[in-house]
C-alpha cells in the first residue's frame, strides 16, 4: 500500500476519537476508538509489531480517517454503531444484538403481568433480563397457576362482561369483572407475584403456610388444598433455581477459542436465581488475542442498544486481565453502571465459572462438529451433481396454507457454514385462486428474483419442494427474466416426495434436463437436501400458522368500510357480543348509539 503513515501522524490530534481503517477498495476493514488518537493510531506504525493480526492489517491500509469527539463514552457509542453498520474485516463481530426479554408488573388499578421486550417505556416494574423468551413464556405459565394474576392486554381487560376462560382454568381471578374478587386479595395476589420474581420465595411461602392454616381451621378444606399445592410447586421451583451465590445479580463468563472460531457463554444470575444461559459465536479474525477477544466482546455485548440496564452488579471473568481497569470504565461509560469485574473467583463463584467453562467448550466442540458434518455434506453434495466447486449459497422454496386460506411461500438459505437464518424470507401470497400452488410458486419466485443485477445474493443451487409441476413453474419463471447483469444462473433441483412421503425415497429432478435420480437413505448429500427442505417446509408453516392466528383474532366488522374501532365496541357492547351482531336485523343495528339506518344496511348486507 502507498499509505503514508508518518505524513498522516503529524496531522493527527491528540483528543479521544474513532478512526476507521480503508483498503484500497474503500471499504472500512477496522474500527477503533481511543482517548488519544494519536498514541493509539501510532502504536500500529510501529517499527516491531508483536501481533500477527495487526501486522495483516496494517498491510492493507490504504487510508484512514478520524472522527474526533468531546468524550471517551461519546467514541464508546460511536465505535460501536459504526462496527454495527460496517462488520470491518478486522474487527471481532458479535451478531447477537438482541435486547433481552423482561417480566413487567404494569401500573395499573388492577395490574397485569406481561411479557416485554425493548425501551422500557410503560409504568410498572420490570423483573429480568431473562436469556431467552422461551424462558419468559414458562415464568408467565409457572405464574399463572400460583398467583393467577391477569395476564390480557389491556382492551380485552377493559371489554369483558364475564369472566374469560382462563377465570375457569383456575389461572386468573377475573379483575375485569365486579364481584369475583376483592380488591385487597387481587392487591395480595400481586405483592406475592412482586416478591417472588425478587426472589423473595421463603417469604411467600411462610404467608401461604399462614393462610393454609387459617383456611383448615375455617374447614375450608378446598381451598386450604388448593394452598398445599400452590406451596408444593414453589418449592420445587426453589429447588430448581436454588444458587448458593448471594442475592446480587450477576453474569459469570466462560471463552473457548479455536482457531478463528470462539463461543462467548453468558450464565445469568438474578436475585440468587440462575435464570438461565447463553451461547453466542462471534466472528473472529485470525491470529486474535484471547484478551482483546474478550475486552471486544463485552464491550459490544453490554454496549448494544438497550442493553444498559441490563449490566449486573458483578461480572466473572475467566482469566486476568492486563485492560481489567480500563474495560471496567469503559463499561460505566457505556451503561452508567458501575461494575465489579471478578478475575480470580472464589467459592460458589469458582463452580460457577468452571461451569460457565465447560459450556462454552461443550458448545464449540458442538458447533466444529456441525460445521465439520456440513462440509462432508457439501463436497458429497458437490460431488453428486458434478459441479465445479462446492456451493456457496442455497435457497429452498416452498408453500403452506389450509384449504387455499393464508397463503404462506417460504425462502430458506443455506451457506457452507449451515441455516443462515438472517437471509430467510417469507411471502404472504394474495391474488391467486385459493389453493394454486402453481401460483403460489410463481408468485413467490417473481417477488424474489424480480431485481437482477451484479451485486444480487443469487443462488448456486434452488430447490423446489415439489415434483415436476412445480420445477416446471421455476423454469417457467427464469425463462421470463433477464440473467444477463446477474452473477450466475442457479442450478433448479426439484425434491419430490416418494410415493409413502417417507424421508430417504425423495426423487431428485434436475432443472432443464429433467433428469431423475434416487440417492441411498444415507447419503450425506441426501441428508443435507432433506435439512434444507425440511427448514423450508417448517418455516412456512410457521408463517402459515402466525397469519392464521392473526386472522382468526380479526373482527368481521374490520372489513366493513367505515366501521372503526368505536363503532365496533358500540355494536358489541349494545347488542351482547359478536354473535348477536351477525344476527341482528336492520332495525336492530340502527338502534345502537353512532350507527345510522345506512350503515345498518351496509353491516347486515355484510353478514347476508
Amino acid at each position: 500500500m502507498d499509505f503514508d503513515a508518518k505524513a498522516f501522524l503529524r496531522s493527527v490530534t491528540d483528543q479521544p476519537g474513532v478512526y476507521q481503517m480503508l483498503n484500497d477498495k474503500d471499504e472500512v476493514i477496522y474500527v477503533g476508538k481511543a482517548k488519544s488518537l494519536k498514541k493509539r493510531l501510532s502504536s500500529y506504525f510501529r517499527t516491531n509489531v508483536d501481533s500477527t493480526k495487526t501486522r495483516a492489517l496494517v498491510a492493507n491500509i490504504a487510508n484512514v480517517t478520524v472522527t474526533v469527539t468531546h468524550t471517551e463514552a461519546e467514541a464508546l457509542i460511536l465505535e460501536n454503531n459504526l462496527i454495527k453498520k460496517f462488520r470491518p474485516r478486522y474487527n471481532v463481530l458479535l451478531r447477537d444484538d438482541k435486547s433481552y426479554p423482561y417480566l413487567l408488573i404494569s401500573g395499573h388499578k388492577h395490574p397485569r403481568l406481561a411479557y416485554h421486550r425493548g425501551a422500557k417505556k410503560a409504568a410498572g416494574e420490570y423483573f429480568g433480563p431473562f436469556p431467552s423468551g422461551s424462558a419468559v413464556r414458562e415464568s408467565l405459565n409457572l405464574l399463572q397457576k400460583l398467583f393467577q394474576v391477569r395476564q390480557c392486554d389491556d382492551s380485552t381487560y377493559r371489554n369483558r362482561s364475564r369472566p374469560c376462560l382462563q377465570h375457569q382454568l383456575g389461572r386468573c381471578t377475573a379483575p375485569c369483572v365486579n364481584g369475583f374478587v376483592s380488591e385487597q386479595v387481587y392487591a395480595d395476589q400481586v405483592a406475592k407475584t412482586r416478591l417472588f420474581l425478587k426472589g423473595q420465595s421463603e417469604k411467600v411461602i411462610s404467608q401461604m403456610v399462614s393462610e393454609m392454616d387459617q383456611a383448615a381451621m375455617a374447614l375450608d378444606f378446598e381451598l386450604a388444598a388448593q394452598l398445599r399445592d400452590r406451596i408444593t410447586t414453589l418449592r420445587q421451583v426453589q429447588v430448581q433455581h436454588s444458587v448458593e451465590a448471594g442475592k446480587d445479580a450477576m453474569d459469570v463468563i466462560g471463552l473457548a477459542i479455536n482457531g478463528n472460531q470462539c463461543c462467548l457463554h453468558l450464565q445469568f444470575i438474578r436475585d440468587g436465581k440462575l435464570l438461565g444461559n447463553k451461547s453466542v459465536f462471534p466472528t473472529v479474525p485470525s491470529a486474535t488475542e484471547a484478551e482483546e477477544l474478550l475486552v471486544a466482546l463485552l464491550t459490544q455485548f453490554y454496549g448494544a442498544e438497550g442493553r444498559g440496564g441490563q449490566v449486573p452488579a458483578t461480572i466473572v471473568l475467566p482469566f486476568k486481565l492486563a485492560e481489567k481497569d480500563e474495560l471496567a470504565n469503559d463499561l460505566y461509560l457505556l451503561t452508567e453502571r458501575k461494575v465489579k469485574l471478578v478475575e480470580s473467583p472464589r467459592g460458589d463463584r469458582a463452580r460457577f465459572q468452571k461451569l460457565a467453562q465447560v459450556n462454552a467448550d461443550t458448545a464449540l466442540q458442538s458447533r466444529l462438529a456441525h460445521k465439520k458434518s456440513i462440509q462432508q455434506r457439501l463436497h458429497q453434495l458437490t460431488e453428486t451433481l458434478a459441479l465445479d466447486s462446492l456451493p456457496k449459497r442455497m435457497e429452498c422454496f416452498d408453500i403452506s396454507h389450509t384449504s387455499g386460506q393464508q397463503t404462506v411461500a417460504s425462502c430458506v438459505v443455506f451457506n457452507q457454514e449451515g441455516p443462515n437464518k438472517s437471509e430467510y424470507r417469507r411471502y404472504n401470497i394474495a391474488g391467486i385462486t385459493p389453493g394454486d400452488d402453481y401460483a403460489a410458486m410463481k408468485q413467490a419466485l417473481e417477488r424474489r428474483f424480480k431485481q437482477l443485477g451484479a451485486e444480487s445474493k443469487i443462488p448456486d443451487l434452488l430447490f423446489i419442494d415439489g415434483g415436476l409441476g412445480q420445477l416446471g413453474i421455476a423454469e417457467q419463471v427464469f425463462a421470463e427474466l433477464d440473467w444477463s447483469e446477474a452473477p450466475l444462473k442457479p442450478l433448479l433441483i426439484g425434491v419430490a416426495k416418494g410415493e409413502s412421503r417417507k424421508p430417504g425415497l425423495e426423487t431428485l429432478i434436475i432443472g432443464e434436463s429433467h433428469e431423475t435420480f434416487n440417492l441411498p437413505v444415507d447419503s450425506p448429500a441426501l441428508l443435507l437436501i432433506q435439512q434444507v427442505r425440511d427448514e423450508a417446509h417448517r418455516f412456512a408453516i410457521t408463517g402459515h400458522r402466525e397469519r392464521r392466528r392473526k386472522n382468526a383474532k380479526r373482527s368481521t366488522l374490520e372489513d366493513i368500510p367505515g366501521v372503526g374501532s368505536s363503532r365496533r365496541q358500540a355494536l358489541i357492547s349494545y347488542l351482547g357480543g359478536m354473535q348477536q351482531v351477525k344476527n341482528a336485523s336492520v332495525d336492530e343495528l340502527a338502534k345502537v348509539p353512532g350507527i345510522s339506518l345506512k350503515m345498518a344496511q351496509t353491516i347486515y348486507d355484510q353478514f347476508h
